[in-house]
């Protein structure tokens, strides 16, 4: 990383009013916009299930498709069928994904179960929607279910700052710059160190048993500790959390979690992927 001494850094003054002609730069320049809304009109594919999951296995999609996975293998019929949309190639912005989420943002599920259909959006709302749905892996006693909220609330509003804010300026803008680059590590190490804490003091991060919450924290954090996520494993030291290294590496044996990481993964190795999933079978 470039050391900038503040008399060589160059100085950014706004314009009073901002254009949307301004050049951005960095990896995902091309698809962002500041406007919402359908770009063109092309309808999602529909499989013979109730559940109809339209995603990409990034760690916001590996959530849900760990959840329904760990429900199949609980017992629970939550039989799906999940279809990739390839966010780099701007498939977010069809005509009929922005019918199920009008955010344009991975993953979105469509209920057909329900009467009328229920769309939903938002990765923690889809976590929540089926584990009511089917009774498991949220507990439905108050102060558990209070923490257990509490930590995948924690995650929804904690990870901008490991993927939007980190992420994107020490993996993907066109330059690397200091101040942003130590703030955003300055917020993730104390995360990190949140966790660790944590789980030095019990199994899950809601006490004894395994719930949304760890789903839903598990792909980013622990991705930082398996995957090297962002190639940032050494920069920010992640194998000094050995509390949260253990956790990961736990949750990781798990045969639901190997099973669903798979699902709309459109990269890899061949058996490490399943772009679409539409039984057991696809990932077997």
């Amino acid at each position: 990383m470039t050391q900038q001494n503040d008399s060589d850094a160059q100085t950014y003054t706004p314009p009073r009013v901002w254009s949307p002609d301004t050049e951005t730069g960095g990896r995902f320049a091309s698809i962002n916009r500041p406007v919402s809304g359908a770009r063109y009109e092309q309808e999602l594919p529909v499989g013979e299930h109730p559940l109809q999951l339209y995603s990409l296995a990034t760690p916001n999609g590996v959530k849900v498709t760990i959840l329904l996975e760990e429900l199949l293998a609980a017992g629970h019929d939550a039989e799906y069928d999940a279809w990739p949309v390839n966010i780099l190639e701007g498939e977010q912005f069809s005509s009929g994904f922005v019918a199920v989420n009008p955010n344009s943002k991975i993953p979105a599920l469509l209920d057909r179960s329900l009467e009328p259909a229920a769309r939903v959006f938002e990765s923690g709302a889809i976590l929540v929607h089926l584990a009511e749905k089917y009774g498991a892996f949220l507990p439905t006693e108050a102060g558990p279910r209070a923490e257990c909220l509490s930590w995948l609330f924690w995650q929804m509003g904690a990870t901008p700052f490991l993927g939007g804010g980190f992420g994107h300026f020490y993996a993907y803008a066109p330059e690397k710059l200091e101040y942003p680059i130590n703030r955003y590590t300055m917020e993730v190490k104390r995360q990190l160190d949140l966790l660790d804490k944590t789980l030095a003091e019990r199994e899950f991060l809601c006490g004894d048993t395994y719930t949304v919450a760890d789903m839903a924290v598990w792909p980013w954090y622990g991705g930082l500790i398996l995957d090297n996520l962002y190639e940032a494993g050494e920069f920010l030291d992640v194998a000094s959390y050995r509390h949260l290294d253990r956790w990961t590496r736990m949750i990781a044996e798990r045969p639901a979690v190997q099973r669903g990481r798979r699902v709309n993964r459109i990269w890899g190795d061949e058996d490490k992927r399943a772009p679409e999933r539409h039984s057991a079978s696809d990932l077997d």
